[in-house]
């Protein structure tokens, strides 16, 4: 066969390339002054130039949730060593009890309510809830002076023990950050950033007061030096905690702490915990994770009396 002799192709010119791709400008824009000078200062305020600390749109990105974690990891534990706090104890509480004249405040609007509508079921439903209210603001006082007197015993030194942690919010939260704020000591308010419009109680040391996006990074933080956990009434939140911690010393993932549930009174009708051993769902020596306590000062002297007895390897 003979051989088809190879075309020869000579290389277009650049005016010829230009042609071959409309997207291709007409001119060599390398050349234009003001399109350089124009292009350096979009180069300059990118955000893609930004240091990627100092980007808030990259933080808030779903692939940066792990960043986004470790910063309130390193936040909250900076400022509790810049403070020397080595021990906390955590109070926890629920944010509708309240002290005794704003429940009676609440108590009399309700009242007000009902008598405006005398066969609605709701509005007598609430006078019901907000007499009860009334008398649980004694734990409002309990909180109060738990905190003043444990935060007395225990803030005299560089190296700051015991010192009080809440969740940062309204009620029985407000009293324990209240009851340090009264005798000038410090205290920790572990705040979360919720769906509905909030804020922290006014009586946190300001540099102590956190706000946390994600609940298990708050939930670190409060377990991790924690010397106590005292529990007074309160809903789903306080329940939440209160078996989180129950759950942590039942299988040993957490130091050695005393738990304590301030009103048995209370606590007793929430939760049947010696039905729960008797249906054979925990052990009877789990029983032994909690004690009751129903003054301030008893739950401050379960808490020494506790850390007494610890071996020294335990503490």
């Amino acid at each position: 066969m003979a051989k088809q002799a190879k075309e020869k192709r000579t290389p277009a010119s650049a005016a010829e390339r230009v042609k071959a791709c409309d997207i291709l400008p007409d001119t060599t824009l390398g050349n234009d002054v003001a399109l350089v000078a124009e292009n350096m200062e979009q180069i300059l305020s990118s955000p893609s130039y930004s240091l990627a600390q100092e980007d808030p749109a990259l933080l808030q990105r779903v692939e940066m949730r792990g960043v986004r974690m470790l910063l309130e990891l390193g936040k909250a534990e900076l400022g509790l060593l810049k403070d020397n706090i080595t021990s906390t104890v955590i109070v926890f509480g629920g944010t509708q009890v309240v002290e005794r004249t704003a429940a009676e405040r609440r108590l009399s609007e309700a009242r007000r309510a009902a008598a405006a509508a005398p066969g609605d079921t709701r509005a007598h439903r609430e006078v019901e809830r907000s007499e009860r209210l009334v008398a649980m603001s004694q734990y409002y006082d309990a909180a109060r002076e738990f905190a003043r007197i444990v935060s007395i015993d225990s803030q005299c030194e560089e190296e700051r023990h015991y010192v009080i942690v809440t969740g940062g919010g309204p009620g029985l939260m407000e009293a324990a950050n209240r009851g340090a704020f009264d005798v000038g000591c410090k205290s920790i308010g572990l705040n979360i950033k919720l769906p509905a419009e909030q804020q922290p109680n006014p009586f946190i040391t300001p540099e102590l007061c956190f706000q946390f996006k994600y609940f298990a990074l708050r939930k670190f933080h409060f377990i991790l030096r924690a010397a106590a956990v005292v529990l007074f009434p309160g809903g789903f939140g306080t329940l939440d905690e209160m078996f989180e911690a129950l759950t942590l010393r039942q299988t040993h993932r957490m130091q050695p702490v005393p738990i304590i549930l301030f009103g048995r009174d209370y606590w007793s009708k929430v939760i049947d915990f010696q039905f729960l051993a008797d249906s054979g769902v925990i052990s009877d020596h789990h029983l032994d994770l909690f004690t009751y306590a129903e003054t301030p000062e008893e739950a401050w002297q379960q808490i020494l009396d506790f850390h007494a007895k610890l071996k020294p390897e335990q503490k």
